[in-house]
């Protein structure tokens, strides 16, 4: 099995989700490409065997693509710059390239860099589905961690488990609502995704919810945990600690939220833009009125 991740981030110029092209380059060479570049948040690098690099091409009208680079390749160097909050184990660290050679024919996707970055719904789905997945088992270990000590936990003033207290059910009640709506959520994606249905931009919906909702989770966690929950000792302030990492993926949810107001607002023009028939209004002849006096 050879894993692969892609490599699209940059110190400089960011996320592709903003809208800037890469400063990486890649430049022909006879039969082959060499690739210059730094990328950070390359997850998983220790354990990957090919990373998906992009680039913009040297050529008179640069290209914008994904360059298939193992990771063996002469020319490539990992910086250990990882140091996060949370999500420490992903060792999302610098790749720095410098010079690697690749086939011609290794390269996925490129078009004209000024179209810009183009992505495939389907495959979009797939990283919109895949990524809050991540952070929702974040907070079903919080879950678990939280109805283990609650159930296992009786103070001598209670004379009982703390999970008989309702502010604790309650507040497990709504965790548990929270969860449901995040099972929901991805395998209605990951059903479309399997029947080929569109889903247009629900799936970056779901990854806005799913996320928010996986944080609501761990933070009430710790609420009712007290102070167990923020012990190192006790796996929870971890699973908070990831779960606050989902913010950081791109695109972010103030990009997610403006996306789907324009496709509010253009759905909208679309709709009254479309030019009605009138209705015809059928005319009713008023009723004369006679005064009518006594006799």
């Amino acid at each position: 099995m050879a894993l692969i991740n892609a490599a699209q981030v940059e110190p400089r110029v960011g996320s592709p989700s903003h809208g800037s092209l890469p400063e990486t380059i890649a430049r022909r060479v006879g039969d082959q490409w060499r690739i210059t570049g730094h990328k950070t948040y390359a997850t998983g690098i220790p354990l990957l065997r090919w990373v998906a690099v992009l680039a913009v091409t040297d050529e008179p009208e640069p290209r914008l693509g994904s360059f298939l680079v193992p990771t063996s390749a002469d020319g490539i160097r990992v910086e250990k710059t990882w140091n996060a909050t949370g999500m420490r184990a992903t060792n999302s660290d610098d790749l720095i390239l410098d010079d690697v050679a690749i086939p011609l024919e290794d390269v996925l996707e490129i078009a004209p860099a000024s179209e810009g970055l183009k992505r495939d719904e389907r495959m979009g789905a797939w990283y919109f589905s895949l990524v809050p997945a991540i952070y929702d088992g974040a907070a079903r270990g919080a879950r678990d961690w939280l109805i283990d000590f609650t159930t296992s936990r009786a103070p001598a003033s209670l004379g009982a488990p703390l999970s008989t207290v309702p502010r604790i059910q309650d507040g497990l009640g709504e965790i548990e609502v929270l969860l449901t709506v995040n099972r929901r959520l991805l395998r209605s994606i990951a059903e479309d995704f399997d029947s080929g249905r569109a889903f247009g931009a629900d799936a970056a919906a779901v990854k806005h919810t799913v996320i928010a909702n996986a944080i609501t989770v761990t933070t009430l966690a710790l609420e009712l945990g007290g102070n167990p929950g923020i012990s190192r000792d006790n796996p929870l302030e971890r699973h908070h600690r990831d779960a606050l990492s989902g913010k950081a993926h791109a695109p972010q949810n103030n990009l997610i939220r403006m996306m789907l107001a324009k496709a509010a607002f253009s759905r909208h023009a679309a709709t009254h833009a479309v030019a009605l028939d009138p209705v015809p209004v059928r005319s009713h002849q008023q009723p004369r009125l006679a005064v009518v006096g006594r006799s």
